[in-house]
């Protein structure tokens, strides 16, 4: 039985736009968008080749795509593979723990999905993104809530083993969309250690998305979908993060409210 199959079984609505409620990619791609304005420069921190370009969802894979709806979208990674990303208009190669070759306050979005649980040095890091981001700019990011029961399983497992493990449970996870998780910057307590309050609305929040996990089996997902139920709000297993930098900013109207209308629409 397919992934596909699996999934369209214990979320019928998926037959609908081809995505589930409470989809995590949808709920934090739109939520980003809800943040863009058209003269907004973005930084797409730890972009890779491009994470929203082969997404199976059409409307996600075009609300991954941050061009035309901002001034620049620029993108940075410390892998090489950045260079074939087509969603950015500039690309940048990170070297470990070198300052992001950016002037300081010339950012005023940073977004980073599934990218900090693969960061070593939260504090250099986080000061690197403070650095660059404008006041009143956000910093938004998806990742595995370090308190999790994903994360918690992850930690179980050892290293050398991860790619076997995902690949079982996972079958459709590809190796290059594999990198090691340290975990160092996955909790609301380590986000406000590096993302200091005095500086920083926290907007922070733990939720479930869809099971990955099932095997391609009925049953498993559906073990996964009690455990979520089951689970406290504190120790879901993923967070959404959206900080505000203090600082005043003049008023501008979203991306989406200034968008040109669909071809063949009403005037």
């Amino acid at each position: 039985m397919s992934d596909e199959r699996v999934e369209y079984q214990i979320f019928p609505e998926m037959r609908a736009g081809g995505y589930p409620r409470g989809d995590h990619r949808m709920d934090y791609v739109v939520r980003v968008n809800s943040l863009l304005t058209p003269e907004m420069v973005v930084l797409d921190f730890g972009a890779g080749r491009g994470k929203w370009r082969h997404d199976p969802i059409p409307l996600r894979r075009w609300l991954g795509d941050f061009r035309g709806r901002c001034a620049r979208v620029i993108g940075a990674d410390v892998d090489p593979a950045i260079e074939t990303n087509p969603q950015v208009e500039e690309r940048i190669v990170l070297s470990p723990n070198k300052p992001i070759p950016l002037p300081d306050a010339s950012v005023d979005l940073i977004t980073a999905f599934s990218v900090f649980e693969h960061i070593v040095d939260a504090d250099f890091w986080a000061r690197e993104m403070d650095r660059i981001l404008r006041p009143g700019g956000w910093i938004c990011a998806w990742t595995p809530n370090r308190n999790g029961v994903v994360a918690i399983s992850a930690r179980l497992i050892p290293q050398r083993l991860h790619k076997a493990v995902l690949k079982i449970v996972e079958p459709r996870r590809e190796d290059e969309d594999s990198f090691p998780p340290v975990y160092a910057m996955n909790s609301p307590a380590q986000l406000r250690a590096v993302f200091d309050q005095s500086r920083y609305d926290h907007c922070v929040y733990a939720y479930d998305g869809r099971p990955f996990y099932h095997l391609d089996l009925v049953p498993a997902a559906r073990l996964w979908q009690a455990v979520y139920w089951l689970t406290p709000r504190p120790f879901k297993s993923y967070l959404s993060i959206f900080l505000h930098k203090k600082g005043d900013q003049p008023p501008r109207q979203p991306a989406w409210q200034v968008a040109p209308a669909p071809l063949g629409s009403a005037a």
